[in-house]
């Protein structure tokens, strides 16, 4: 049995599903899109200031479950365009120091037509 995951300090889900779900010792965050919380609208439209939203937007959902991006186990990555791959990747390099094992895609189009998306397996 999993434990669903809510915070007002991530967005709200766009469909049907959580922000993210305990199971076991583990939580799965629902991937995560550059909307801000408090307006509901992706602001930036650009790849350092969407990846940094992202990152804010994993940080809280991972907090309310009881885990932190250092507990990460697996990332996977979503770009609208792999051009962008260098950019994210540093901006990515501080906030995921622990180094989790990694996927990352390019995605012929993301939710709400964003750069890029994030999701993560982490230890609670």
């Amino acid at each position: 049995m999993s434990i669903k995951v809510y915070t007002k300090n991530a967005p709200d889900a766009i469909g049907p599903y959580s922000q993210a779900a305990i199971c076991g010792n583990l939580v799965f965050t629902s991937g995560q899109i550059a909307i801000v919380p408090e307006s509901g609208l992706v602001e930036s439209t650009t790849i350092e200031g969407q990846t940094e939203q992202v990152c804010q937007n994993l940080i809280a959902v991972l907090e309310e479950a009881g885990s932190s991006l250092q507990k990460a186990v697996k990332t996977t990555c979503f770009l609208a365009d792999m051009a962008d791959f260098a950019t994210f990747n540093e901006i990515y390099g501080k906030y995921f120091t622990s180094k989790p094992a990694r996927s990352c895609v390019a995605a012929k189009q993301l939710p709400k037509n964003v750069l890029v998306e994030v999701e993560v397996i982490a230890e609670v």
